[in-house]
């Protein structure tokens, strides 16, 4: 199914690209929040027969819009509607809590026509899990359906004792409405008139009493809102279309994605299914957000600190110190039947929520939010060293203890992502390569902070850890042989050898040798790991290699945007170049240039091939192309020191790369790059950040 989405804080609304919600369907269509399906039905219809397809626009973010038309309708040889006579365009847009739906139905036949347009719906308050099939469990009862005027109402009482509503409400009058959910509307249309019907749906949990506007209000606010965000927002121009476009609609498709549960705006991980906080996908989407938000990055740290794990509870994979890697709103969850209220089985999130919060005050200088985590930055290094290294190697290890949770618990979760050389799957407990970079970056950084707070003490502590780990990780991960990093070590503390892109992350840490970066620089962009569009999960003619695999073999956009961040930090930035123009080139393989979660890893012939089941839009997926920025910029502050490292490098195709209002330390940063004769020259045209712009010499094209 192509389908249609829109979200806006909390609540999104999945159809099919005629705005429909299907029965029953696989997919799982539906208006949802806080993982429960408030709508299970919407079928719009006129005579009683379902519209054709025009056209299905949802290039806005945040509006979707659909134009239908009536097939020929005759009965008993009398003609009741000429073929595309009538006009049915419907747009939907979400503020508020509250989805709104505007029908509009015009007469183009030459003569007056009356017809009946009606809408079907129902609500089966079903939480996420069941809807996916992933779960069956102890659920509550539908109440009565309240039928009003304008009015229909779907009641529910959850296992977990909360109750539910779901209002539909309409403001013109009704001809018939039932208690199935059939509401009908005759209209009788002269010659070019039109008719519109504005329709809302309002999911209400507990006592939560929702305000609905007129639509027009409403859909006021939600673009005040958005205009809101752009000038908050870096602005980036270039003469590079493609590029452009990418990075629009990533910027775009963030907005849409920002969800507040009290702390602060942050990056769900994706629609349709993981529109929730993810402590991994989370994190990332607010470090690539940095050079165009840093506020999102507040939000998701204050949101994530407010959910560390307090106790020992192997149910739900949780620690003390430990960060969540998801939390559901569900009645499953409610009642524990499923462990995700949190669950905290994840072996990354904690170490990127230490390398998110020093990057942040790096970005920023505001170490007062740093003061106001310290506790939670203690807690954090704590997990790291007692439970996260859990037989004193000083590698931080992952175990599945939660029987309803996560084998695999980095990025690459599937039951097949850590496999030998030989085929073999790695056992438990495993330790990631790239984990071992993000503990390193984590405790450098904070070190670095505790230095200029004067705490010398945990600073020192904290930089020789950080340097015992540096050298180990070279003794234990380097794989002579092959000239490249192990993918893990294994409970045995066997290299689980397959040649992927997980050392790749470690280049961001910095924690490599100039040569050894570039030794896995050139690895990542050689034919074996490189498909022309991006850099592949895993290698090719590994035993494990699949280009169809979720895992081993695919090209995730976010895996490959932090190793081109880490291609520029460690002046690799000719093999950064090439990354980016792979997946450059690979946008218009994708639905409105929009990257998507992820594809499969064939070499670049004709289109990128799509992956069956990814989700878009995709939180670190459309943070991608704003690293791109950075990237090109070799731009990486430090407010600490008060200095702002720039090395630029425009890949090919570009020439010019103008940016405005980069928010860092305490103002803002405006500059333009361009490319002249392979040599790119930095104008700076605005500095009030309080930071020294120290260029580098190494602008030499490559």
């Amino acid at each position: 199914m192509n389908y249609r989405v829109i979200k806006e804080n909390d609540l999104f609304l999945l159809t099919d690209e005629k705005g429909n919600i299907p029965l029953n369907h696989p997919y799982g269509p539906g208006l949802y929040t806080k993982d429960t399906r408030f709508l299970s039905k919407l079928d719009l219809r006129i005579n009683g027969a379902e519209p054709i397809l025009l056209s299905s626009e949802a290039d806005e973010n945040y509006v979707a819009e659909m134009i239908l038309t009536n097939p020929h309708l005759e009965e008993n040889g009398e003609v009741e509607l000429w073929r595309e006579s009538i006009e049915l365009k419907r747009k939907r847009f979400i503020y508020g809590g509250v989805c709104y739906e505007v029908i509009t139905a015009k007469n183009y036949n030459p003569k007056p026509a009356t017809f009946d347009v009606s809408l079907h719906v129902d609500a089966d308050f079903s939480d996420m899990f069941i809807v996916r099939g992933f779960q069956n469990g102890d659920l509550g009862s539908r109440g009565e359906t309240i039928v009003d005027e304008d009015t229909l109402t779907f009641t529910y009482t959850g296992a977990d004792d909360i109750h539910r509503k779901s209002i539909v409400s309409w403001d013109e009058q009704a001809t018939k409405v039932t208690e199935v959910g059939d509401i009908h509307f005759l209209l009788s249309l002269d010659h070019q008139e039109e008719k519109t019907i504005v329709f809302t749906f309002s999911p209400e949990t507990g006592d939560e009493k929702l305000v609905v506007y007129n639509h027009e209000e409403a859909l006021s606010k939600l673009k005040s809102s958005y205009e809101t965000w752009t000038e908050e927002t870096t602005k980036v121009e270039s003469d590079h279309p493609t590029f452009q476009r990418l990075l629009n609609r990533g910027i775009g498709d963030l907005r849409v994605l920002l969800t507040d549960l009290g702390y602060g705006q942050f990056p769900v991980a994706g629609l349709p299914w993981f529109g929730v906080p993810f402590g991994r996908d989370s994190l990332i989407a607010a470090l690539q957000m940095l050079p165009f938000n840093p506020k999102v990055a507040k939000g998701t740290l204050l949101t994530m600190a407010a959910k560390q794990g307090e106790k020992k509870d192997s149910w739900r994979d949780e620690e003390p110190g430990k960060i969540m890697h998801e939390i559901r709103f569900g009645e499953l969850a409610n009642t524990n039947q499923i462990p995700f209220a949190p669950y905290y089985g994840t072996i990354d999130a904690t170490p990127l929520f230490l390398v998110l919060l020093t990057e942040y005050v790096k970005w920023t200088g505001d170490v007062e939010l740093f003061k106001e985590l310290e506790g939670n930055v203690e807690r954090a290094l704590t997990w790291i060293d007692q439970y996260g290294d859990r037989d004193g190697d000083l590698f931080v290890e992952y175990h599945q203890e939660a029987a309803k949770g996560i084998a695999n618990q980095g990025w690459k979760d599937s039951g097949d992502s850590i496999v030998h050389r030989d085929g073999n799957f790695g056992e438990t407990p495993i330790a990631l390569s790239e984990v071992q970079g993000y503990v390193f970056q984590a405790k450098k950084g904070i070190a670095e902070i505790y230095q200029v707070l004067g705490n010398e003490k945990a600073s020192n502590r904290l930089s020789e850890e950080a340097s015992t780990l540096q050298e180990k990780f070279e003794a234990e991960f380097w794989m002579e042989d092959v000239q490249f990093y192990a993918l893990a070590l294994d409970k045995h503390k066997n290299q689980v050898g397959t040649i992927t892109s997980n050392p790749g992350h470690v280049l961001f840490a910095e924690m490599l040798d100039e040569n050894k970066a570039e030794i896995v620089s050139n690895m990542l962009t050689s034919d074996k790991m490189f498909s022309g569009y991006g850099i592949r999960t895993m290698g090719k003619d590994e035993a494990g290699y699949n280009p169809m695999s979720y895992h081993n073999g695919t090209v995730w956009p976010h895996d490959n945007s932090l190793i081109i961040l880490g291609m520029s930090k460690t002046k690799n930035q000719g093999h950064a170049a090439t990354v980016m123009n792979g997946l450059i080139n690979s946008a218009d393989s994708f639905e409105y240039d929009r990257l998507p979660e992820l594809f499969c890893g064939y070499d670049a012939v004709g289109k990128a091939v799509k992956y069956p089941v990814a989700c878009s839009p995709q939180a670190w997926a459309a943070g991608t192309p704003m690293v791109f920025v950075q990237a090109m910029l070799g731009l990486f502050p430090n407010c600490l020191n008060k200095q702002i490292n720039v090395n630029p490098h425009l890949p090919e195709g570009m020439n010019e790369l103008q940016i405005e209002n980069m928010r860092i330390g305490q103002g803002t940063l405006s500059l333009r790059v361009k490319k002249e004769n392979d040599v790119c020259k930095l104008e700076i045209l605005q500095n009030t950040t309080g930071c020294e712009v120290i260029e580098s010499k190494e602008g030499q094209i490559i």
